[in-house]
Parts: C-alpha cells; structure tokens; sequence
C-alpha cells in the first residue's frame, strides 16, 4: 500500500476539509456583524414587498381575463367538501330510516304494489 502523505486521494481530501473550515470560519465572522443583519433584513422586506405586488398584479390579470385566483378557488375548494360532508349525512341518515342499504346508487325504493295479482283458476276460461 502507498503512504497516506502520498496517496493523491487523500491529499485531495485533506484540502477540501481544510477548505470547508475556513469557509464556516468566515462565514460565521461574516454573519454575527450587525450589517450582514441589516442587509438581510433589507432583502427580506424587499422580497415580501415584491412578492405582495406581484400577487395583486396577478390578482388584477386574472380579473381582468374573467378567471378565478387561487383564493377563489380555495373557496370553492372549501365550500364544495362542505356540501360533499352534507350529502353524506344525509344519505346516511336515508340508509338508517330505510335500513336496507338500497340507497348505495342512490336510487328511490320500489312502491309498495297496490294491484293483486289475478286469482288462478282451474278451468283456464275467463272467471
């Protein structure tokens, strides 16, 4: 086997681990100033502003072209599993007062039958 000060593998390995630690070494000098603090205090602002201007200029596009926003639809979103949670009550309600389960297609139960069947005769000529 060849030597570790040698193997080129390790030497490459040994710098970039050097490297790493001087990177975290400046980095944590570069944020703990107060003007690291302030810069990005700035970009953030800046970025909330920009993003709040672009969703009212989106909101006013979409208008404009007679399409929901994504709060519209939210909304719908919302209101549509409401009344999805009030028609499965209501159909469970429906399967308890009848019982049978023949509510599953939704389909209204038969009507009980009001006409007898015709009496059987044993000659087969009209009664």
């Amino acid at each position: 086997m060849s030597d570790k000060a040698n193997d080129p593998v390790q030497v490459w390995h040994t710098m970039l681990a050097e490297m790493e630690k001087g990177f975290n070494a400046m980095a944590t000098q570069v944020m703990g100033t107060e003007q690291f603090s302030r810069v990005t205090h700035q970009l953030t602002g800046a970025s909330v502003g920009a993003q709040k201007t672009i969703g009212d200029l989106m909101e006013r596009y979409l208008v404009s072209m007679n399409l929901p926003s994504r709060a519209q639809m939210m909304d719908m979103g919302e209101r549509l599993n409401a009344i999805e949670g009030q028609l499965n009550e209501i159909k469970a309600l429906l399967n308890r007062v009848h019982g049978d389960g023949s509510l599953g297609g939704l389909s209204a139960p038969m009507p009980p039958r009001t006409r007898q069947p015709p009496a059987a005769t044993g000659g087969g000529g009209t009664p």
